[in-house]
């Protein structure tokens, strides 16, 4: 009885001895491997200069749609202040039953804007505001044009540069454009009022363009981009 029991717990032990070893080599391999994933878990010097050649490719391939993109950006917001304050005007002349006016301007290449009660843009204790206010955007980079020789006449020549206080459009206390006596309907409508990204290195309008036309004696008004702006 007493022999058989210490046959069975040789037995126990001969085998533990024999897998020990098994468990050691288990062990050893986990650590090397572990070593190894170590090692090699960052990049090379080789490694990270191919990785930043790549980003300064795909850096420059990308600018010239960056670019584009933001002088979209641009025109269109400046483009959405204009036809604002246009409405603006228009719904305060129809609430108030007074004549009021959109004044357009440029002061240290910034194209501004002012709404104003009258036909006659004030001088004294007014805030202009940019067009460009709502956005990122430096002195040039957006251009303001007209078709407007004085309030509500539109000149013989096109789209123009604006001057101070040349840039005025006035709607009457139905909200419709007042009318310039001695003038026809062929004399103000429509007028136009456009913003453009200017050429690079130059301040001449490029292609990129928008505008608002009030095409109607009512007081309509429409958006339009690029060469429909000019004709």
């Amino acid at each position: 009885m007493y022999s058989a029991a210490l046959l069975r717990l040789n037995k126990i032990l001969q085998k533990f001895v024999v897998e020990t070893p098994k468990q050691a080599d288990l062990e050893n391999r986990l650590r090397y491997a572990s070593r190894y994933v170590q090692k090699d878990a960052g990049f090379t010097l080789t490694e990270f200069l191919v990785v930043l050649l790549l980003f300064g490719i795909l850096a420059a391939i990308a600018a010239p749609g960056w670019l584009a993109f933001v002088n979209r950006q641009r025109v269109n917001k400046a483009n959405d202040a204009v036809l604002a304050a246009l409405q603006d005007a228009q719904r305060e002349a129809k609430n108030k039953k007074l004549s009021y006016s959109v004044s357009f301007k440029v002061e240290d290449n910034v194209p501004k804007f002012l709404i104003h009660q009258g036909a006659v843009t004030p001088t004294s204790d007014v805030v202009w505001k940019s067009l460009s206010e709502n956005m990122a955007s430096n002195a040039g980079q957006v251009l303001l044009y007209t078709n407007i020789a004085t309030s509500n006449t539109k000149n013989a020549t096109g789209i123009v540069g604006t001057a101070p206080g040349t840039g005025i459009i006035t709607f009457d206390y139905m909200g419709a454009l007042a009318h310039q006596s001695g003038g026809s309907e062929a004399d103000i409508i429509p007028l136009k009022v456009m913003v453009a990204v200017p050429k690079t290195g130059t301040t001449e309008p490029s292609g990129l363009k928008r505008c608002v036309i009030v095409e109607t004696l009512l007081g309509g008004m429409r958006t339009a981009k690029d060469s429909d702006c000019s004709n």
